[in-house]
């Protein structure tokens, strides 16, 4: 048995696949045949058109005719005579291995087309970087993992999963996640919860102590994994497996029913979710709005930013869907683990410190003009609120307000409808903002605390690192102390405040951010009901006094224990 961290509950029992998508390296090599380099090459070409028409056929189906097209032009550019005749040219005159001759041609065109003077065109570069990667590892034989056309069902292995790879995969097929890094508040870690897919990170070695086909059992709420174990230990497993899925099926019966305490509290428990596709876990979940949408997916997984009508369709069919409840919408937050490879943002040291979030969108005002005008245009569908992501200072603040409101100068020029009443609130996850939200609140409509950089920055621990993630730690007096202060602060000025972050899904913190008087929590779809059955059996003056013990302690640990000692 090995112990990980668990970062998303479930029993998931199968087979593995190991990702493994490395940089492709390419060398010059001797032949002694060029027919038979050209037979390969022709060969692997074929083998990629039939890959690209099945991408194809699966993106039409699931996302529709425009995002398909965009293979149409990878076909083109596979069936380019000027790719395939220059290529068999400098395997027959300069004696080059075929895939060394196609990446020689490949660089050739890629100068080309990057310095046009049309932006489109420059943007087919990264096209052609795309299929000749498909077309070398065919004539190589070094696959990468499609996890967008899995065919069988697995438990996925990897160093880390990217965000590109949850959101691409076929999540049909995916009964599981085991990864060599990360921790609970990880991108891989959250995406699994939103998923409802178990999942153990942190585990440091495991894709290097599995092979392609072993036969895994992992625990996705106290992190054990079990290799290849005997009947008697996976026929344990079946029958837990069997009994977590009664527990789930038994929170159907808090379904329909208000969050509200037992001396009368109403809360709004919201979700996290990341694509409109994420609706379906909100609604099956019984989730009383949105109270984060990470609109960075729709930026994801393609060469060039979405347009702003791609935008306001993502945006709209959120919004009509939920329709009357909220739908919080976070402002584009790239950077950090979140790369966009069409978007060119210089290596950074410490980039969780760096150019990223609102910081870009202030700098990138185009861009942040394209997203605020397609959120604008689609709030006449449903309960739109604007939230901006890691303000730092009350200037920022006030400069992404002021982008805002030209924005809406520009629709009223152009005779462009919204909605009069849309909220504008930010994240709190910087402890600047924290500690100067007595400020902050008086300029906008609400608060919502994301925990998980609150913890980080507070904490001084990048929650990556396996090494000092034991001082990750949601208890540590100073972030609850900041929380707080927060929600006090927020109250004062009559606001409601949020918290969007892991921790308001974590059932043995739901009772302390009930006391400190949160007003909504958003969590992960599978956690909304576990919540509402806990909060239904708590009262608010009980809670109340749990706070003010628990803001006399000194460690997290002592905290801690107190709690489970405390809330059964």
């Amino acid at each position: 048995m090995i112990v990980g961290t668990g970062a998303s509950p479930g029993i998931a029992l199968g087979k593995v696949l190991i990702v493994r998508n490395e940089p492709l390296i390419i060398e010059k090599e001797e032949i002694t045949s060029a027919e038979e380099e050209k037979g390969k090459l022709l060969e692997a070409m074929e083998i990629s058109k039939s890959q690209i028409a099945k991408v194809r056929e699966k993106t039409l189906k699931e996302l529709g005719e425009e995002k398909a097209a965009i293979f149409d032009a990878h076909i083109m550019i596979l069936e380019d005579p000027e790719l395939t005749d220059n290529t068999i040219n400098r395997i027959e005159k300069e004696k080059l291995n075929a895939a060394y001759a196609l990446k020689q041609t490949v660089l050739e065109f890629i100068t080309i087309f990057e310095a046009m003077d049309n932006e489109y065109m420059r943007e087919r570069a990264a096209d052609i970087r795309d299929v000749s990667d498909r077309i070398l590892r065919n004539i190589t034989g070094e696959q990468t993992t499609d996890l967008s056309m899995l065919e069988e069902d697995v438990i996925l292995i990897a160093h880390d999963l990217t965000p590109s790879d949850t959101a691409t995969m076929n999540k049909e097929k995916v009964l599981g996640f085991l990864t060599n890094i990360g921790g609970r508040t990880s991108h891989t870690a959250i995406m699994a919860r939103s998923l409802e897919i178990p999942a153990v990170v942190g585990l440091k070695d495991i894709t290097e102590k599995l092979e392609s086909l072993d036969f895994v059992i992992l625990d996705g709420e106290t992190g054990r994994i079990e290799i290849n174990p005997p009947d008697e230990v996976t026929e344990q497993y079946k029958a837990l497996k069997e009994a977590y899925e009664e527990e789930r099926k038994a929170l159907e019966e808090v379904k329909g029913k208000e969050s509200i305490t037992a001396d009368g509290r109403k809360l709004e428990l919201a979700g996290n979710i990341g694509t409109p596709q994420d609706i379906e876990g909100l609604q099956k979940n019984d989730a009383e709005g949105v109270g984060l949408f990470r609109t960075e997916f729709i930026y994801m997984n393609r060469d060039s930013l979405p347009n702003e009508e791609e935008q306001f369709q993502a945006y709209k069919e959120v919004l009509e869907a939920l329709n009357p409840k909220p739908v919080v919408i976070r402002t584009l937050d790239i950077g950090g683990d979140k790369k966009l490879s069409y978007l060119k943002i210089d290596e950074e040291m410490n980039p969780f410190l760096g150019y990223r979030a609102i910081r870009l969108c202030l700098k990138e005002k185009e861009i942040f003009k394209t997203q605020l005008r397609a959120l604008l245009r689609a709030s006449i569908y449903g309960n739109l609120k604007i939230m901006f992501p890691m303000i730092s200072s009350l200037e920022e603040l006030l400069e992404a307000k002021a982008v805002l409101n030209e924005v809406k100068t520009d629709l009223d020029k152009e005779g462009i409808s919204y909605a009069s009443n849309i909220e504008v609130g930010m994240m709190i996850e910087v402890p600047s903002a924290a500690i100067i939200s007595d400020i902050l609140a008086k300029h906008v409509d609400f608060f919502s605390i994301g925990t998980n950089d609150l913890i980080q920055y507070t904490c001084a621990v990048d929650r990556m690192n396996e090494k000092i993630d034991h001082l990750y730690q949601p208890f540590n007096p100073g972030v609850l102390r900041l929380i707080k202060m927060v929600i006090d602060h927020g109250h004062q000025e009559g606001i409601w405040v949020g918290m969007c972050g892991e921790m308001a899904g974590d059932k043995r913190m739901i009772p302390i951010l009930l006391g400190m008087g949160l007003d909504e929590f958003s969590m992960s779809p599978s956690s909304i009901l576990p919540a509402r059955k806990l909060i239904q059996t708590l009262t608010f003056n009980k809670t109340q006094e749990l706070v003010e013990k628990v803001l006399s302690m000194g460690t997290a640990d002592e905290i801690e224990e107190y709690l489970k000692n405390t809330i059964k």
